[in-house]
């Protein structure tokens, strides 16, 4: 089976984060969000992965430079222009030579849906694409959908006002297509699956869809990235005397190379951290540096920043080789990366920097 991973996207919803660094290639709990992505995928018999790249190719190019990512043979399929979803997918598909039917998933999305169901799904069907749905409470920022008992999909909303969706099953950025779903793409154009091809094959009968349940987030923003590495740390350690589900094992595999739980955190072997700083519920990257009286809560520290003495840390994210001065403080969503202007004794709260 193949699939084509959708990673093209400049990350504005992760910004300061992103400024440098796609959100492909931003850690969860010490892995890549692209490595989780794949791995997941080749545990349902993905052997080969047509990456869709648009911003910043050469940071995934030098990261993987044996064209593999987790025993996955990777392509790259670098758009010469922003082309949206449809003009992406048909253009990565070409590139990669996909002619039978395939995968696509949305690179930000970590989930432990069983995609061969997926699959097998739509090949029971008489339809051209089939999408993983997932209920959410409110589904007002997302392309709602509605099916009859057979799974066709009589209505494919996007972002509809919450009183007015037609159901609370969203896509999951998942699907499975057959080349002829992209006909109407010419190549090269600009065209949105979700807007304009998913609502035409609707309308012509050769849309289905197969709802799930389970772990499903889009880590695509900077509340869900903190939280869904806080939720990989819960499972990591877990230590309440219950069982971890398949499903979990599944999704969060073995402690990565070069980490180890301390406590309740999730610390990189190469952090230096102080015997005098506090790191609580939290997860510290490889070459971070956390000095004496230090207060580190339920935060990513990312690789090579620095937390300087008497310095807190909480419900917040320091990006890579960011830096928060002595007696500075981090508070309520706040993010900063690499050059943030922030003096010592500094109070943030919910804030960007840079913006």
């Amino acid at each position: 089976m193949q699939a084509v991973v959708l990673a093209g996207g400049m990350g504005t919803r992760l910004r300061p984060l992103t400024h440098e660094i796609p959100k492909q290639m931003l850690c969860i709990a010490g892995v890549t969000m692209l490595e989780r992505v794949v791995e997941r995928l080749a545990r349902f018999g993905v052997d080969r992965v047509v990456l869709s790249l648009g911003y910043r190719p050469d940071v995934f190019i030098e990261a993987y430079p044996s064209g593999e990512v987790a025993g996955v043979e990777i392509v790259y399929a670098v758009e010469p222009e922003p082309l949206d979803t449809a003009g992406g997918i048909r253009f990565a598909a070409d590139f990669g030579g996909l002619q039978e039917t395939f995968l696509v998933v949305n690179a930000d999305i970590l989930c432990d849906f069983d995609v061969s169901a997926l699959v097998e799904a739509h090949r029971s069907n008489a339809g051209l694409a089939t999408i993983a749905l997932v209920p959410v409470e409110d589904p007002s920022a997302f392309g709602v959908v509605a099916t009859d008992g057979d799974g066709k999909v009589e209505a494919f909303v996007e972002k509809p006002r919450r009183e007015d969706a037609p159901s609370n099953l969203i896509n999951a950025g998942i699907y499975v297509l057959d080349p002829e779903a992209l006909a109407a793409v010419k190549p090269g154009s600009r065209v949105s699956i979700e807007k304009v091809i998913f609502p035409d094959l609707a309308g012509r009968g050769e849309l289905f869809a197969l709802p799930f349940d389970g772990f499903w987030i889009d880590a695509g923003t900077v509340d869900n990235f903190r939280a869904v590495n806080l939720e990989f740390l819960s499972v990591l350690v877990r230590d309440d005397g219950g069982s971890v589900s398949a499903a979990e094992i599944d999704l969060v595999g073995v402690t990565p190379a070069g980490f180890e739980v301390v406590g309740d955190s999730l610390m990189a072997k190469s952090a230096r951290v102080d015997p005098g700083a506090r790191i609580i519920a939290s997860i510290v990257g490889p070459d971070a540096v956390i000095e004496a009286g230090a207060l580190v809560v339920k935060s990513v520290v990312m690789a090579h920043a620095s937390v300087a003495r008497h310095a807190q840390v909480l419900d917040s994210i320091v990006g890579v080789g960011g830096s928060v001065p002595a007696e500075a403080v981090l508070d309520e969503g706040t993010v900063i990366a690499k050059g943030a202007p922030i003096a010592r004794g500094d109070r943030l709260v919910a804030q960007r920097i840079p913006d």
